[in-house]
């Protein structure tokens, strides 16, 4: 990418999004564009299409999605999957009618089977049986991925798929409880802190195991991709460790400062046992994770308490 080139970060309000056009800016790219879904919505097709046509990108960073923890794609799983095809759907086949010059499209961890050896290789996609709670997101964007191949294998468009690991950080969803995990708990915790309640309940035994990677590493790895990786197989981007859910939230309760009990309710579900990706392939093009995880949820926690109300 030159730093001039027109550059659209679709879902530019959201965590990677947001992450993504701070990182283009440090970089020096001059040239970002960004559309608020109040003017397009980007599922609907006309506005997709009607925008792309007047605004001509070079590059597409589609960052863009339904996104949601356990509860909330229990609850709205017609949604996920309905909002994710539609978008999908619409920015891709802009990118392609346009001509773009590369897309990135955005994948998830939940893409892989449920008991999928681990460390997840990219190989292990369809191959076994999806984690009911997600499967609705889980197969939008399995249908992304495969869109993408296909414009590649048929048009020869440069389209890419990155598969990031669990993800938070500074402007992540804080939903009391429609957000990820992470935020999710922070939120918990600091309430029961201001509240001074005696005990914070969290879902399952705290056996499961994730990996997390912080907002702005996610962002980094992005950009190098877009700047060195070509190819329409799909590509992992993860840490390289993970953390039982039970030492996650000893460390947000210690970063939080809460001093109360931790009460874990077993009669909620665990979700995968247990979530982390090989990510050699982006390791070996000589890209490394930069943020480590305690530094990462007391940023998070700084602009939760300065930003949400």
């Amino acid at each position: 990418m030159n730093k001039t080139d027109k550059i659209f970060v679709a879902g530019h309000k959201g965590l990677v999004g947001s992450a993504l056009v701070r990182e283009l800016t440090n970089k020096g790219y001059t040239n970002i564009l960004t559309v608020d879904k109040l003017i397009v919505d980007l599922k609907n097709q006309y506005s997709v299409k009607s925008w792309f046509k007047q605004n001509k990108p070079d590059y597409v960073f589609l960052a863009a999605a339904k996104v949601g923890g356990i509860q909330a794609n229990n609850v709205y799983p017609a949604e996920f999957i309905h909002d994710n095809l539609s978008i999908q759907n619409n920015v891709i086949q802009a990118c392609h009618d346009t001509k773009v010059k590369k897309l990135m499209f955005l994948g998830s961890v939940c893409i892989y089977p449920k008991y999928a050896p681990v460390p997840v290789k990219e190989e292990y996609l369809l191959t076994g049986e999806l984690e009911p709670t997600n499967k609705p997101y889980a197969i939008s964007k399995i249908s992304g991925i495969i869109q993408c191949q296909a414009y590649n294998r048929q048009y020869q468009d440069n389209f890419i798929s990155v598969m990031p690991c669990n993800l938070y950080g500074v402007n992540d969803n804080f939903h009391p409880t429609n957000s990820h995990v992470l935020p999710a708990l922070i939120r918990r915790f600091h309430e029961a802190k201001i509240n001074n309640f005696k005990e914070v309940v969290c879902w399952g035994d705290g056996s499961a195991r994730r990996e997390f990677l912080n907002a702005y590493d996610i962002a980094d790895a992005c950009v190098f991709l877009m700047e060195n990786y070509n190819s329409p197989e799909i590509i992992n981007i993860g840490y390289g460790e993970d953390y039982t859910i039970k030492e996650i939230v000893e460390i947000i309760k210690d970063v939080v400062d809460y001093k109360g009990d931790i009460i874990w309710d077993i009669t909620k579900p665990n979700g995968t046992p247990k979530r982390l990706l090989d990510s050699t392939k982006l390791f070996n093009l000589g890209w490394k994770p930069k943020v480590e995880l305690r530094q990462g949820l007391q940023e998070a926690y700084t602009w939760f308490r300065e930003n949400v109300k």
